[in-house]
Formats: C-alpha cells, structure tokens, sequence
C-alpha cells in the first residue's frame, strides 16, 4: 500500500535506537555490520534463556536490518509477550507491522496497518515522553486513510504534545501535516523553525534536504544535505542519510560516497546504520558513477557482513553480468 510506504520512508529520518538494561553485543555487532554474527548469537542467548524479551526485541530487530519482515515479527510479538509495559517493544512491534504490509495484500495489509496503529499508540499510552513513538504514530495519522484509524487532527494532536517535549520534533511534524494538504509554504517553514528549534541539528537539515528532495528542488536539496558536515550531530548515523539521499536524487555522489567513508572510519557507528548496509550504499554510488567493479567489491563487502541481505545480492548480480 502506497500510503505505508511512505511511512516506511520517512521513519529512517525520525527515529532514534534505545537499548537500555539489555546485553549490549548484539546492537554493537549489528552496528559494525556484523548483523550474521548478532543473530546467531542472540540465538544462542534465547537457547539459555527464553524469557529474555530482550534479546527477543535484539533479535527481530536483527532480522528488521535485514528487511526479514516474517522472521522477525514472532520475536517482536514475543518480546511483548514476556513485557507488554515496555513502550520500546510495542514501538519496534508497529515498524515491523508497517514494513510487513509494504509487501501484503490489501485485506492484509489493512489488517496489519490497525495493528501498526495500536502499537504506536500503546507505545505513547505506556511512555508519553517517547518522542520517537510519538513521531511513528504522528506519521501513521498523517499518511494512514481514515479506515485505518490515520486522521490529521490526531496528527495535530500528538504535534501539540510533542512542542512541549520536543519543540523541534513538533515543528517536523508541523510540517508534514502541511506537506500532505499541499500547503508548501507552510511546510518549509516549519521544516526551517524545526533546524532554528534544534539549534542547526544535522536531523533537521535531513528533513529539510528530504522535503527538497520531494519536490524536486535538487539544488536546495544539495545544499541542505551540505549542511550535514558542519551540524550538531545529533544522529550519528546522518552521515549516512545524507549520502543516501544524494544516492536517491543521483546528485553529488563523489559527496555521497566521501560522506559513507567517514561514517565507516569513524567510531560512532550505529545499530540504525549497520555497516553492512552502507557497503551497500557504496555500491549504490560506485554503480551509479559507472565503477561497476569497486561497486561488486562493495557488494561483497556487505554480504561477508550479512550474507542474506538479499538487496545487495540482487545488486552484485546485476553488476557482474
């Protein structure tokens, strides 16, 4: 469904990864691209102990780094099983839902799509302050049809709660909602009030740079995803978001490809940006800029990481015909 899609979009520039109390290996594994390694570990974790819901939600997420929708949804569901109070676990619960529907039919993705809804909300119900539900559940509102439970009032609604916990986050919502009713100019300038609310955070510039890219206005877009080098860092891994939306927009890829090197030579590396998908990316822009042999090179790289990550195994297919 075309509306989810969107939503699967645009949370790779909303969300932020928390993984407190639990055994650290696996998301320090999966963040350093080696996702094989964490998911046979965490295996062995379940084995000795499988109550751990933990390592349960470790494991699905996992398995979500590999866009493996099934495989992870039982450990998802699991997790929350074994501790229903845990707004992260029904947070991560309603994204694998999403991306489950991307790909089901229209009866079952609707089905999926009320269940992506009540996990957001039961995310926000159990931790109000989670700014990270509250921004998935503001996107569902806004991109989800009414037969679902989507509505831009209740998209207003949870921008309102955000402005006093998050002010930049409430003016990014803002701005979707007036993105989806066309209302461009609006929209810009709440994207502008978010950067001014975050103090110029790299996050901002990345929706700012995303809205650009949306309508097409690639010089602004450039421009935006430049700002990236010299921002707050509030996300470590908006080294990679900026080089995939130059990759996207086939803009600046010596940029993009400058851009996915520093991330890998750094030390911040994390679970939302497995190195092994920004192999990936590496590819991407090595293929595009016609090197379709530093592109394999990079395809392999991220399947020694991650030898079932089936997109970049379509890739080095392509590239070696």
């Amino acid at each position: 469904m075309r509306w989810l899609l969107s939503i699967a979009a645009l949370f790779v520039f909303s969300v932020s990864i928390a993984t407190a109390g639990a055994d650290e290996t696996a998301p320090s594994l999966i963040a350093n691209g080696q996702v094989d390694e964490a998911i046979a570990s965490l295996h062995g974790q379940i084995t000795a102990s499988p109550n751990d819901a933990q390592a349960h939600n470790l494991l699905c997420r996992a398995y979500f780094s590999l866009g493996e929708w099934d495989r992870g949804i039982s450990d998802c569901e699991k997790a929350v099983a074994l501790a229903p109070n845990n707004s992260q676990f029904h947070l991560w619960l309603g994204r694998i839902y999403g991306e489950k529907a991307d790909s089901a039919s229209f009866v079952t993705a609707a089905g999926l799509a009320r269940r992506v809804r009540s996990e957001f909300e039961i995310a926000v119900r159990l931790n109000p302050a989670n700014v990270d539900a509250r921004s998935d559940l503001a996107e569902f509102y806004i991109e989800a049809p009414a037969m679902v439970g989507g509505g831009q009032g209740k998209a207003e609604a949870q921008a309102k709660s955000l402005a006093t916990i998050d002010p930049a986050t409430g003016h990014y919502v803002k701005a979707r909602i007036a993105e989806k009713r066309k209302d461009l100019v609006t929209a810009e300038r709440e994207y502008r009030e978010a950067i001014s609310a975050s103090h110029g955070s790299a996050t901002a510039w990345l929706n700012l740079a995303l809205f650009y890219r949306h309508r097409q206005q690639f010089d602004q877009m450039e421009q935006a995803v430049l700002h990236v080098r010299s921002a707050p860092l509030d996300r470590a891994d908006a080294l990679v978001d900026a080089a995939e939306i130059l990759i996207r927009a086939q803009r600046n890829l010596p940029e993009a490809t400058r851009l996915l090197q520093a991330y890998l030579t750094s030390t911040a590396k994390v679970e939302q940006a497995p190195a092994f998908k920004v192999h990936f990316l590496l590819g991407n822009a090595n293929e595009k800029l016609g090197h379709k042999q530093d592109a394999a090179s990079e395809y392999k790289l991220a399947l020694s990481m991650a030898k079932e990550f089936r997109p970049a195994q379509q890739a080095l297919q392509r590239v070696s015909r």
